[in-house]
């Protein structure tokens, strides 16, 4: 039995999740999520300072503070309502091929924490 858990435990402990996050930092991206039992799309093109997302036909635009390599924090530049005043941190936890796999959050609220896929489709 001991000999069991000492090779799960050294297996698991060998594999590391993929992130190279410096491919994601600039591009021109698209996000789908589930909202209302619907699929939706918004589309995004991140530069180092800024990101423009287009969703439902509206452009917002966002600055972007880079926290660390995988980790940043987005702010609204024009927004409408307290809810968008307030901070988004996007933490990318795993990257695969022209994808990373994130989770978010509001900078004041870390309990009500989403996750999400992103695709890269282009540079």
């Amino acid at each position: 039995m001991k000999k069991v858990i000492i090779l799960s435990f050294l297996f698991i402990s060998c594999y590391s999740v993929e992130r190279d996050c410096i491919e994601f930092r600039t591009g021109s991206f698209e996000f789908s999520t589930l909202i209302n039992d619907s699929i939706v799309k918004s589309t995004f093109i991140r530069t180092d300072n800024y990101e423009i997302e287009q969703f439902k036909g509206v452009k917002d635009s966002s600055t972007i503070r880079w926290v660390n390599e995988c980790e940043f924090i987005l702010t609204k530049i024009n927004p409408k309502t307290n809810q968008e005043k307030r901070p988004i941190r996007i933490k990318i936890l795993r990257t695969y091929g022209n994808s990373y796999d994130f989770e978010y959050s509001q900078v004041n609220n870390p309990q009500k924490i989403n996750r999400g896929t992103v695709n890269k489709i282009s540079d």
